[in-house]
């Protein structure tokens, strides 16, 4: 009877296989969790901290300011009637009546000040129907403003209540996403802008669902869009521009909302 005989290098070769086998296992392994952790700082971990930041930013302001804010109420189109004697209202529905008038009230309502400061946090936001309350600070930085959970202000666009268009960004998902749920908001929710100065009240009016990253027009001064001609403005007025981007977990495209300005009540 022959027994068979196994040379060293065939034991050699098959070591050398599993040793390989092992450690290809052992690295897709740890891949996978170093992934799972990554997803799950991006998209939990960021969240809460932006958030927890956005929300003691929000009590320092209202601090600051001397008084707590309005709680969010619940349910669509808040604010829009009874707003109290005391609110000025800005009449004219296209934003562009009554402006000498409304130019005087906005003047003396403090927001022809100078300009805030660079990644500054100088205004609250307020959605109803979507129970946000945010602060918003000037600039559109990633890592100075929107990933704090800020709403951040384009330079160059107004400011609340001004002639022309208060142009705004935030994050749709991840870093506190705030303007994740902008898409559900419909013509005549209300968004209030509280700054230390004033309360001023915006009615959503438009939405563009789709547009280019680079459609600058429709945070113009009269926003319109570039691209889409047929959504946006062709008259004066006092605007909101809420901008995000879209679809959800990209970049490819943004998401407007606009708005006008339906009153203003001095602190």
């Amino acid at each position: 009877m022959r027994v068979p005989v196994v040379r060293h290098s065939t034991l050699r070769r098959r070591a050398l296989r599993r040793r390989v086998l092992w450690t290809g296992g052992e690295l897709l392994v740890t891949v996978g969790v170093v992934l799972l952790l990554l997803v799950v700082h991006q998209l939990w971990w960021t969240n809460r901290q932006a958030q927890h930041h956005a929300d003691r930013e929000v009590r320092a302001l209202e601090r600051e300011w001397g008084a707590p804010g309005t709680p969010v109420p619940a349910g669509p189109g808040e604010g829009a009637e009874g707003a109290g004697a005391a609110e000025t209202e800005t009449g004219g529905g296209d934003g562009s009546a009554g402006a000498p008038e409304r130019e005087r009230r906005a003047g003396s309502a403090g927001t022809s000040a100078a300009a805030p400061r660079w990644s500054q946090a100088y205004a609250v936001l307020t959605v109803p129907r979507l129970g946000l309350r945010v602060p918003v600070a000037e600039g559109v930085s990633k890592r100075d403003v929107l990933n704090k959970g800020y709403v951040g202000h384009y330079r160059g666009s107004q400011q609340p209540g001004q002639a022309g268009n208060f142009a705004l960004a935030g994050h749709r998902n991840t870093h506190g996403e705030p303007f994740r749920y902008i898409n559900r908001l419909r013509p005549g929710d209300t968004v209030r802008v509280e700054t230390a100065a004033a309360v001023f009240t915006y009615v959503v009016d438009r939405t563009l669902p789709r547009t280019s990253a680079s459609d600058g027009g429709v945070i113009d001064p009269v926003p319109r869009s570039g691209v889409r001609p047929s959504y946006g403005y062709s008259e004066p007025g006092y605007y909101l521009t809420l901008t995000t981007c879209t679809p959800e977990y990209t970049s490819t495209y943004r998401l407007v909302v606009w708005g006008k300005l339906r009153s203003m009540k001095p602190r």
